[in-house]
C-alpha cells in the first residue's frame, strides 16, 4: 500500500494539489459547497491511479484541489461504501492521500436517519461518537503498523475543539445543531424495525452507511476530524413508512445552506 500511496501522491502533485490544509467529504445532496470553492485543480477519480471509483449515481467522481475561505482545501466530491463492493481499506484510501499530500484536518459530512426520535428530517447533528456495525475495521490489514500506530486510540474520535467551534457558530447562526452518536451499517438495505429498536437500546441518535471507516483511518493518521449528518427521515419502529430514496436526497438538499454556513464559518477559523 505504501508504493500505491506515494504513487498516488505523485500523480496529484504533478497536477498541483500542493499543500492541503483541510479535507472535506461531500456527502448525499450536499454537494453545492463546490460553489463556494475557487477550484484551482480537479481530477476524475478514475484518471487517479490505485483510486477507486463511485458506482452510486447520485454520487460524483472527482477529487477537487482549491481555496475556502482563504484555505487550501481537497475535496472529494463522491465518496465509497461498503455496499458498493468496496473494503473498508479502498473506502478509506483517499484519506491516506489527503493525509500524505498534507492535510491536517479532515472534515465529513453525510445524510442519515434519525433514531432519536427528537431529531427532525432537515435538522443537523454533529457527530459526537460513534457505533462501528460494518463488521470490519479499514485498519485490520498487514503491515497497518508501517503507517500509523496499530492500536488506535478512539477514546474521542471527533476532534472536541473542532466540535466546539460548530457548536458555537451553530448558536450564532442560529441553526439547529444536535449532537449525537452515529451508527454505521453496511447497507445498502435500510433498516428493519427490529434494527432501529436494537440501534436505540445501543445508544446511537442516527443512523447511516459511511462515515466512521474515514474517520478511523483519520485518527489512525493523527488528523483532526470532525463530522455532521444531515437528518433525512426518522426509524421509528412504531410507525416505520417505506423509504423514498429522491425524498432523502430532496430533504438533504434542503438542509444544504445551513450546513454550508457551518462548515465555511468553521473553515474560517481553523
Amino acid at each position: 500500500m505504501i508504493k500505491y500511496i506515494n504513487e498516488t501522491t505523485e500523480y496529484l502533485l504533478n497536477k498541483g494539489f500542493d499543500t492541503p490544509e483541510i479535507g472535506i467529504i461531500l456527502g448525499t445532496g450536499l454537494g453545492k459547497l463546490l460553489d463556494e470553492v475557487t477550484i484551482l485543480h480537479e481530477v476524475s477519480y478514475n484518471h487517479i491511479p490505485y483510486f477507486p471509483t463511485a458506482t452510486v449515481e447520485f454520487h460524483k467522481g472527482k477529487l477537487i484541489y482549491g481555496e475556502l475561505e482563504g484555505k487550501k482545501v481537497i475535496v472529494m466530491q463522491g465518496r465509497f461504501h461498503l455496499y458498493e463492493g468496496y473494503t473498508l481499506q479502498d473506502i478509506t484510501y483517499p484519506v491516506r492521500i489527503m493525509e500524505k499530500l498534507g492535510i491536517h484536518t479532515l472534515l465529513v459530512s453525510n445524510a442519515s436517519g434519525a433514531v432519536n426520535l427528537d431529531f427532525k428530517p432537515g435538522e443537523l447533528m454533529l457527530i459526537d461518537d460513534h457505533i462501528n456495525l460494518q463488521g470490519g475495521s479499514p485498519l485490520a490489514f498487514k503491515g497497518v503498523s508501517k503507517l500509523g500506530e496499530r492500536f488506535t486510540d478512539m477514546s474521542a474520535p471527533y476532534n472536541p475543539e473542532i466540535n466546539s467551534k460548530f457548536k458555537a457558530i451553530a448558536k450564532a447562526q442560529n441553526i439547529t445543531l444536535h449532537e449525537g452518536v452515529y451508527a454505521s451499517m453496511v447497507g445498502p438495505q435500510l433498516e428493519t424495525r427490529a434494527e432501529y429498536r436494537m440501534l436505540k437500546i445501543l445508544g446511537a441518535d442516527a443512523v447511516g452507511m459511511s462515515t466512521v471507516p474515514e474517520i478511523i483511518v483519520a485518527n489512525h493518521l493523527n488528523l483532526k476530524a470532525a463530522a455532521v449528518s444531515v437528518i433525512t427521515d426518522q426509524g421509528d419502529p412504531d410507525n416505520l413508512h417505506p423509504v423514498n430514496i429522491s425524498e432523502i436526497i430532496n430533504m438533504a438538499a434542503q438542509a444544504e445552506p445551513q450546513m454550508i454556513t457551518l462548515f465555511k464559518a468553521l473553515i474560517k477559523s481553523l
